[in-house]
């Protein structure tokens, strides 16, 4: 009797499982305490540093002294007189041409070896004349010599200021600028009108007649 019951497998199957009976509430203890308590929630990942780029320093840049001056100063032209010191201008207006110079004297004003209020007997023309003189402030402070020819008195005197303005010019470049703000360097363009054909003048008619 002792040896079929130590061969009976179903034997060997309750004593595995008494064996195996103690262990089960070790399982669930552990299940329960998993349960219960959360495990510790894992760290985030550490942000990775933010490593910035070297900027590269610019170098130094040397500076360059310019040959030019800061101020840029217009050239002027300096006219030579010609001989004798004299400084030439020639100006025009209508159909007189006056060559005039100048150089540095006492105020004589010479026109056609006469005196400038001897050749032109209007006061008109000794104003616009003198005014050129007056407004450079060189009014006897030169001496003026005029050769004119051509026109009458009116286009002679306006002759005489262009020219006279282009030899003080040349006689002071500093000038120009207050010869320009007068016109004084501006030739008038003014001329009379030239007659037509079939009338009496440049604009003029003859009176029509039907019958």
């Amino acid at each position: 009797m002792s040896e079929e019951s130590t061969n009976d497998p179903a034997a060997d199957i309750d004593a595995t499982a008494g064996d195996a009976t103690p262990d089960a509430p070790q399982a669930d203890t552990a299940a329960e305490t998993t349960a219960g308590e959360a495990p510790p929630a894992a760290d985030p990942p550490a942000e990775a540093p933010v490593v910035e780029a070297p900027t590269a320093t610019p170098e130094p840049v040397a500076e360059t002294v310019a040959s030019a001056p800061t101020t840029a100063t217009e050239q002027t032209v300096v006219t030579k007189p010609a001989s004798g010191g004299w400084f030439w201008g020639t100006g025009r207006r209508k159909a007189a041409v006056a060559r005039v110079r100048v150089k540095a004297g006492s105020g004589t004003f010479i026109v056609n070896k006469r005196e400038l209020k001897e050749f032109f007997s209007q006061e008109r023309d000794h104003n616009d004349i003198n005014h050129v003189l007056q407004t450079t402030g060189t009014a006897g402070a030169v001496d003026v010599a005029v050769n004119i020819h051509g026109g009458g008195y009116t286009g002679q005197a306006g002759a005489i200021v262009l020219g006279l303005a282009r030899a003080l010019r040349n006689y002071d470049p500093s000038l120009d600028a207050t010869l320009r703000e007068h016109d004084f360097l501006t030739r008038d363009p003014r001329k009379v009108e030239r007659k037509k054909p079939g009338q009496p003048g440049a604009r003029k008619r003859f009176q029509f007649s039907k019958r």
